[in-house]
C-alpha cells in the first residue's frame, strides 16, 4: 500500500495544475465573452453622448454668404413643409457640432432648429417618415428646408429633391 501511494502524484501538484488550468480557462472565457458581447443600444437608436447646450456656439446666430440666421430658442410646435435634399459626399467632415459626419447615419442639417434636435421627417409623396437627429447647419441652397444624410434620404425614399414635412420632437439629449 505504501508503494501505491508513492506511485501516485502528490496532491499539491494536482491542485497547482488544476488552479493554473482553471485560471487560464476563466481568463479565456472573459476575453471571449467580453469582446463578443453586444453593447446596449441607446433608446431610439441614438447615441446619448451628444448633449444639448443652449449656449453652444452652434446654437448662436450665425451668418452664411451675407445672410444672418437665428437658431430658434423655443422650437416647440415647429412643423413646416418644404423641399428636402440629401448630402453624402462630405463623408468624414465635421458637422456644425464638431461630430464626424456619417453619410449612412440618420441625421440632417437645418438652418434654425437648435442643435441637436430630434425631428420627424415625412416624405409627402409616399407617406414614409423617419425620426432622426439634426446635428448640422444648412442647407444654404435657395428654397430648401432640410438636408438629409444619404442614409436618412434612402430610408424615406428621397431621390434628389422631395417635398417633406419636418416636425420638431424635442431636444436630442438632456439639458446641462
Amino acid at each position: 500500500m505504501a508503494f501505491q501511494l508513492l506511485r501516485q502524484r502528490p496532491c499539491h501538484l494536482l491542485i497547482k495544475r488544476f488552479s493554473v488550468f482553471a485560471s487560464a480557462l476563466a481568463f479565456s472565457a472573459l476575453m471571449l465573452f467580453g469582446c463578443s458581447a453586444k453593447q446596449p443600444m441607446p433608446e431610439n437608436g441614438f447615441d446619448r453622448a451628444i448633449e444639448f447646450k443652449k449656449d453652444a456656439p452652434y446654437n448662436r446666430p450665425y451668418q452664411v454668404r451675407g445672410k444672418r440666421y437665428y437658431p430658434l430658442t423655443n422650437p416647440n410646435g415647429y412643423k413646416q413643409r418644404g423641399i428636402a435634399s440629401w448630402y453624402g459626399a462630405e463623408s468624414g467632415n465635421l458637422t456644425a457640432m464638431g461630430v464626424k459626419f456619417n453619410p449612412d447615419g440618420l441625421s440632417a442639417a437645418h438652418k434654425t432648429l437648435p442643435l441637436p434636435s430630434r425631428v420627424k421627417v415625412t416624405n409627402l409623396k409616399n407617406g414614409r417618415s423617419i425620426v432622426l437627429v439634426v446635428n448640422d447647419r444648412g442647407p444654404f441652397a435657395k428654397n430648401r428646408l432640410i438636408d438629409l444624410s444619404q442614409g436618412a434620404a434612402r430610408a424615406i425614399d428621397v431621390k434628389g429633391l422631395a417635398e417633406v414635412e419636418v416636425e420638431y420632437l424635442g431636444e436630442y439629449a438632456r439639458r446641462n
